[in-house]
């Protein structure tokens, strides 16, 4: 965006604060910025990765910051810009665990809060051209068909179906327009799930139960087959040891919310780099360590999934980490200190953070509304199912529920001050703001009134 566009923005947000009734907040002529080693960007495959985000992102005004030795050499131009998005082009070899967790610190260092500054991802592929066609896509995605191995609150998505690794054959299907029933499922559900990636039949897919970076186990407490990956290759095998090749090539995106070492790239036979070239993942999450506390990945169900078209997937991964920060920050208990601390930094997220993946708008349990007038900004969340308002909707998994409401702002603030609500206990960041989770029975309207300065001023 040009510098007389970014005048004009503001003169006619000016204008629009005088309006007689409060307002939707405006959108951030914010700039997106592109972190990639010079090592990257010297490969003229991987410099056309860059180039593809450059121009996908070019009315946003791109930065492109490259490191030479270490990721940690871009938080000064990061902490200097202060974009909203901030993209890591990686290769293959260089998204490992260890720069999973450098991106996660970098990007909490760029101010003095504890939280992330910007919302980030990890852009990479199988191979440059995989993850060309990942820099490229630009259709948002609105996500209706749905498709897990395990238990999800069917009521929050238009269609779909889950199979559970728990219990053999139960499985809960919905129809478009329908509501969710129990039907029998396969003593095997292999097929049946490969048939739903490669039919184009799953714009999301979840699942948990054990794993490793070359397969997923699909049944947890009895016998089924596997997911298996290898060079950029995805298959099912049954428990008869068949094997179904997978190839998909409609956007969508993956949530193995509690799969051990699902997001560990450790090499080109990577599952994270299966699906993304073969099943056409463009986002996912994915921890890169086994697992046991849950809260990164099993939260983002309850942030995505639970509150229909309120985020896109990258806002959903980074108000799950907030709320997982100011957990840390408002002294957890010693022992979720410790699995709050082992989750904080060992979950990716992959793709373009600036890409739109959002559920399609559904039932939800609360409104939030975020508000400006004269420079004042009103938080308002209004309960919608009485006295379950703000209860967990699902509690299968790990750490379910308790999710904070985050609401992030139009764009970044200084000088903040609250000037109503203090005793909702709010924090308010340059860009978002975080309210603990009323009582599960509360019924009350929440409201948090506060001022601060842009920081572009």
């Amino acid at each position: 965006m040009t510098r007389l566009a970014c005048i004009a923005l503001q003169v006619a947000l000016a204008v629009a604060a005088l309006a007689a009734v409060p307002r939707p907040a405006a959108a951030d002529p914010c700039t997106y910025a592109i972190v990639v080693s010079a090592a990257t960007r010297s490969a003229p495959e991987w410099a056309a990765v860059v180039e593809a985000l450059a121009k996908k992102h070019r009315d946003r005004g791109v930065d492109v910051i490259e490191w030479k030795e270490s990721v940690d050499e871009a938080v000064a131009p990061l902490a200097a810009s202060m974009p909203r998005h901030a993209c890591f082009v990686a290769k293959p070899e260089e998204a490992g665990r260890e720069f999973v967790a450098a991106v996660h610190r970098l990007t909490r260092r760029l101010d003095d809060d504890p939280y992330a500054d910007v919302l980030w991802g990890i852009l990479t592929g199988f191979d440059a051209a995989n993850a060309l066609a990942i820099a490229k896509t630009s259709e948002p995605l609105v996500v209706k068909r749905v498709t897990s191995g395990t238990e999800l609150a069917m009521d929050r998505v238009v269609e779909g179906e889950w199979t559970c690794e728990l219990e053999k054959n139960r499985m809960v299907r919905k129809r478009a327009g329908g509501d969710a029933e129990e039907v029998r499922g396969p003593d095997d559900t292999t097929a049946a799930l490969a048939a739903r990636l490669n039919d184009g039949l799953t714009d999301l897919f979840v699942t948990s139960g054990h794993a490793t970076e070359r397969d997923w186990q699909i049944g947890f407490a009895y016998k089924n087959g596997q997911f298996r990956s290898g060079g950029g290759r995805l298959w099912g095998v049954d428990t008869a040891g068949t094997r179904i090749p997978i190839e998909s090539d409609n956007p969508k995106v993956w949530l193995p919310v509690g799969n051990c070492l699902a997001g560990h790239i450790d090499g080109p036979d990577a599952l994270a780099l299966a699906f993304m070239n073969a099943a056409g993942v463009r986002q996912m999450i994915g921890y890169t360590v086994p697992t046991w506390f849950g809260y990164a990945g099993w939260g983002c169900l309850d942030t995505f999934l639970e509150q229909p078209g309120r985020y896109t997937l990258a806002e959903a991964f980074h108000a799950n980490q907030h709320a997982l920060v100011h957990r840390l920050a408002t002294h957890a208990a010693p022992r979720d200190d410790r699995g709050l601390t082992f989750d904080r930094d060992v979950v990716a997220f992959y793709g373009d953070p600036a890409w739109e993946a959002r559920l399609a708008t559904g039932k939800l349990q609360y409104r939030q509304t975020l508000m400006e007038r004269d420079g004042t900004f009103t938080l308002e969340v209004e309960p919608l199912d009485g006295p379950r308002s703000f209860a967990p909707v699902n509690t299968n998994g790990s750490q379910r529920g308790g999710r904070p409401i985050v609401q992030f702002l139009p764009r970044r603030l200084t000088d903040v001050e609250i000037m109503s609500g203090e005793e909702r206990h709010p924090v308010v960041t340059d860009t978002f703001v975080l309210v603990p989770l009323p009582p599960a029975d509360s019924t009350d309207t929440l409201t948090v009134t506060f001022r601060g300065r842009d920081i572009a001023n």
